[in-house]
């Protein structure tokens, strides 16, 4: 489908409360199957990507129950599936669910196997597969990409140095070490997102997290428990970066998680020059919740730290589209992470960039914006959720009509986007 965007003609303002969290999503759902009694999970966000990882684990035993945004899981006690477990386009919840299942007891002479769309079959599975079998498991690929064919086995915990820091990897290995003999730490050269570290202690399980890494020990049964998901900051964000950037406009935003380790974008977009206003209200299952709030203004290009990459790792389309609507150049160095999102993000936002006359310039690591007028035109989503947003955004501010082909990628982790930018008053229509 296609998403036409125009230029805004009037300030947008509004209050604003943004979905689930989708990484805590996926994390309560596999969790929750995994766990021994009940789960009760308020706030989950309803998109295909946790819809995918909710039926796979459907599919391995677990019963749940569904009421608007409150699931109900009932787990402990997981069974061969009958077919193989699709997960659509979710990187999150395949590698997570390989690292849950390499090495768990009920499976164990089992043959599973996880498969996903054609986006998801060229996302690299080297990274969780390497380490999860110096711990012992059994998993099959195509050269290192989907589809995974696991066949559970005993595991043995160990130490292991990443040499990227990756969520995903990190929560993959403690994951399986909750099924291996022995202790397993996760050691990372600099900082990713600490969801499942969180959240593990709200179903019993003891986490160290410190010198030398995350560890967990093994022998450890999970306990249901009720997990409240925060506002997805990814979402939000897109909110707010349309509030920053059309004239005279300012939104709030309540209900939004504001885990540390998801900050970057935040501490980014205030270096660009954004009046962003943060109020953390309380914590939720471990993790804070708050308000953010902003006004429009001048955006200045900047020098990305690299230190602060992780902490805004998905957000980083959104940060090229500010970085093409600020005044100056922009430099991103030290992202090469984001050619392995659903698209290569680097590739992709500079080519879509450039055909909105931005000039920009393609690094190997990330790229080179220079900010200033961006014009009207036809672009494409690429097959990436986080781009055709990212776009959309950008849009607002064009100097005409912004075509967006392929923007139906936004149900995978976004749904009301569309609705919720025209209730603050974007004119944005699907053809």
């Amino acid at each position: 489908m296609r998403l036409i965007v125009q230029p805004a003609t009037a300030a947008l303002a509004g209050r604003y409360r943004p979905p689930g969290d989708k990484s805590v999503s996926h994390r309560a759902a596999i969790l929750g199957g995994l766990a021994r009694g009940e789960t009760e999970i308020q706030g989950f966000l309803d998109s295909a990507d946790t819809r995918a990882t909710l039926g796979a684990m459907q599919q391995l035993g677990a019963l749940v129950e569904q009421s608007g945004d409150v699931i109900r899981i009932r787990g402990g006690s997981l069974r061969p599936p009958p077919k193989p477990l699709d997960l659509g386009n979710s990187g999150t919840g395949m590698r997570l669910l390989a690292g849950a299942l390499a090495g768990h007891p009920d499976l164990r002479g089992a043959r599973i196997e996880l498969v996903g769309d054609e986006s998801l079959s060229r996302r690299p599975m080297a990274r969780i597969i390497e380490p999860l079998a110096r711990m012992g498991a059994n998993i099959g690929s195509r050269d290192g990409h989907a589809p995974l064919l696991i066949e559970p086995a005993a595991l043995a915990g160990r130490r292991h140095v990443l040499k990227v820091a990756s969520a995903q990897v990190k929560s993959a290995i403690l994951l399986a070490g909750l099924f291996a003999e022995g202790d397993t730490v996760v050691v990372e050269p600099g900082v990713s997102r600490d969801h499942t570290e969180r959240m593990l202690p709200a179903f019993g399980v003891t986490v160290h997290d410190g010198s030398p890494g995350v560890a967990v020990h093994h022998g450890q049964l999970l306990h249901g428990t009720r997990i409240e998901v925060p506002g997805d900051l990814s979402s939000a964000a897109f909110v707010l970066a349309a509030g920053l950037l059309v004239e005279g406009s300012g939104v709030e935003l309540e209900g939004v998680g504001l885990n540390p380790s998801r900050s970057g974008v935040v501490d980014i977009v205030r270096a660009m020059g954004a009046n962003i206003r943060i109020a953390v209200d309380e914590t939720q299952g471990g993790e804070p919740l708050g308000r953010l709030g902003g006004e429009s203004g001048s955006l200045a290009g900047i020098d990305i730290a690299p230190e602060l990459v992780p902490l805004a790792i998905d957000e980083f389309p959104l940060i090229m589209a500010l970085a093409a609507a600020a005044e100056g150049v922009t430099r991103i160095r030290g992202a090469s992470e984001l050619r392995v999102k659903e698209s290569d993000r680097i590739a992709v936002m500079c080519r879509e960039l450039a055909r909105l006359g931005v000039a920009v310039e393609e690094c190997h690591d990330g790229a080179i914006i220079t900010g200033g007028r961006v014009r009207g035109g036809s672009v494409d989503s690429h097959g990436d959720h986080r781009v055709a947003m990212s776009l959309a955004v950008l849009a607002l501010v064009a100097e005409g009509p912004v075509s967006i082909d392929n923007a139906e990628w936004i149900r995978t982790s976004y749904p009301g986007f569309v609705d919720d930018l025209r209730a603050l008053g974007a004119e944005m229509v699907w053809e």
